[in-house]
């Protein structure tokens, strides 16, 4: 695949909701034209009350604000939320929103994933943080862990054109007519930084595989260390070969994934993966501290992606992702400084040898697990074939 790199961008690593949010209502507040806002949950908490206030006041002064909810993850949104800020001036959109709990339909798995927003073309955030409080569980005294990216640059010309785009989409297929959204200049943000990034997009059209395949070039060139996070952690045939290729090589591989699960079904599938890459020789650390909910990598200290993209089957072939990938020792060191803070304080590490040791029982579950999460993925319509 062809990447297109920009130069001469300012990116901000943020860690957690601790540092993400209060960047974002900074930023809403100091809108003067246009928001865009894209999420998949946009809870009814105080974090979702804060956001949602600053939106209304940004509609109050003039400021054209577009909301995108995704119609699953967003269904607390829409009994709560939707009528408050529509009649606060703010334009809201569902994607494919939820009729039925229990529906089976193909399209239901087909999520709007992604989390971004751009405030007057010229702030964007990326990232996998949700609309939503970072202590969901009152016995934990940590925040749920994620990372978003604040974008200054000549990034924002695609992102900024990525947003308008599924605005549109969503609009034609919410009222059945093509609603354009007004004519303005493109969003042409002059250097400001020294950081050289791309944004990627996953579609159903014309980017199915564009963050995967980015991952595996990145995982591709790797010499000496990976250090990945992701929350939902189940890749496919051509990502284990490639990680285990590298390992093979010599690169030292750590996998940080979640401890503490908030989706059983997935982290048992995940474990049943575990035998094949402890054998390659990678290292698997499972976080408990709190919530993992990270999707980022670092590679040799010099590459880095943050973004909404897990690596499992859901992200890669099926839901909208978004992700910023960025070649500059300065931004990864920070995120593999991040990383290796969260393994020394919430880390707990698996080994080949405890792993066999473990009961035969587990074992099975955890691949009738898997099994169950491919036949899912063959109800939504994707046969696996990578």
């Amino acid at each position: 695949m062809s990447i297109t790199w920009l130069r001469g961008n300012a990116l901000t690593l943020l860690e957690n909701g601790t540092e993400f949010f209060p960047a974002l209502q900074a930023a809403i507040d100091g809108a003067r034209h246009e928001i865009f806002l894209e999420t998949y949950i946009f809870a009814n908490d105080d974090i979702g009350q804060t956001i949602a206030a600053a939106l209304a006041r940004a509609a109050a002064r003039g400021v054209s604000v577009r909301l995108l909810v995704d119609g699953f993850g967003g269904r607390e949104f829409v009994a709560e939320h939707l009528a408050p800020l529509s009649a606060a001036g703010v334009n809201v959109l569902i994607y494919r929103r939820e009729v039925g709990t229990l529906s089976l339909r193909r399209r239901r798995l087909r999520r709007l994933h992604r989390k971004l927003a751009v405030i007057d073309g010229q702030i964007a955030f990326v990232g996998g943080i949700n609309i939503t409080s970072d202590y969901e569980a009152p016995s934990l005294d940590a925040p749920r862990h994620d990372y978003a990216v604040r974008v200054e640059g000549p990034l924002l010309g695609p992102i900024h054109a990525g947003v308008r785009h599924v605005w549109e989409l969503v609009a034609w297929a919410s009222f059945r007519q093509r609603l354009r959204l007004p004519a303005s200049p493109p969003v042409m943000p002059q250097p400001c930084g020294d950081v050289e990034a791309a944004f990627l997009v996953r579609d159903n059209i014309r980017h199915r595989r564009d963050i995967e395949d980015a991952y595996l070039l990145g995982i591709a060139g790797a010499r000496r260390e990976i250090i990945l996070a992701n929350a939902y952690f189940l890749p496919g045939r051509r990502f284990r070969h490639a990680l285990l290729d590298a390992s093979r090589r010599g690169v030292m591989i750590t996998l940080l994934v979640q401890g503490l699960a908030d989706h059983p079904l997935q982290q048992r599938a995940t474990r049943a993966l575990y035998g094949q890459l402890l054998a390659g020789g990678l290292r698997i650390v499972e976080y408990h501290r709190s919530y993992l909910h990270a999707k980022v990598a670092v590679i040799d200290g010099r590459w880095a992606t943050v973004g909404s993209s897990n690596i499992d089957p859901f992200s890669l072939l099926l839901a909208r992702e978004a992700n910023v990938v960025v070649r500059n020792s300065g931004f990864a060191e920070r995120l593999r400084n991040c990383l290796t803070r969260a393994i020394r304080e919430g880390g707990q590490e698996i080994s080949a040898a405890d792993w066999q040791r473990g009961p035969r029982l587990q074992r099975l579950l955890n691949w009738a697990a898997y099994g169950l999460v491919r036949l899912m993925i063959g109800i939504a319509g994707y046969r696996n074939h990578h």
